[in-house]
């Protein structure tokens, strides 16, 4: 497997559009609470990729995926920089998906690790999360050291539209 980071262009791609959106569609439609629900409308995750896409052009965001062996993706996360003027130390983590496929093979891991070594060359001091409570990212992030800051009860829906728990965390680095 191989973790990098996507340059503007590469991220604009619409090959590269195409595969973020299949496995965001994976995902969602594996009962991920990702800001997506079921049923998917024709184009939405596409559109959400190349807002992405304009957010790395713009400095904004850093795009990272993973590749298998056969240069299939398997994941992404981003680091997304463009904060308030009072928060320049800090950095928020969006959009870990990683496909059925790859699960429980260090995916998730590998790209968490890629992405706080980029805040860190960035200067940035303190990460920012949210995610599903009690799920296997959540288990993920606090053996990582991540501290959880604390749940929001009923704060998202899941894709079949149930309700779910929220929690935030944070790192230092």
């Amino acid at each position: 497997m191989r973790i990098r980071e996507l340059t503007a262009d590469e991220a604009r791609a619409q090959t590269r559009i195409a595969e973020l959106a299949d496995l965001l569609r994976d995902c969602v439609e594996g009962g991920a609470s990702v800001g997506f629900m079921l049923p998917l409308a024709a184009g939405r995750l596409e559109a959400f990729w190349r807002r992405v896409a304009e957010g790395v052009a713009a400095g904004e965001r850093h795009l990272y995926v993973a590749e298998d062996e056969a240069g299939r993706l398997c994941g992404t996360l981003s680091l997304v920089i463009d904060m308030p003027d009072n928060q320049p130390h800090r950095a928020d983590v969006s959009k870990m998906l990683v496909h059925r496929r790859a699960r429980r093979q260090g995916v998730a891991e590998r790209l968490l690790r890629a992405l706080e070594a980029k805040a860190r060359a960035l200067g940035k001091t303190t990460l920012v999360l949210d995610t599903v409570t009690g799920s296997d990212a959540s288990r993920l992030y606090e053996r990582l050291g991540w501290q959880r800051a604390g749940d929001i009860p009923h704060y998202a829906l899941m894709p079949d539209g149930a309700p779910c728990s929220t929690s935030y965390y944070f790192k230092r680095l």
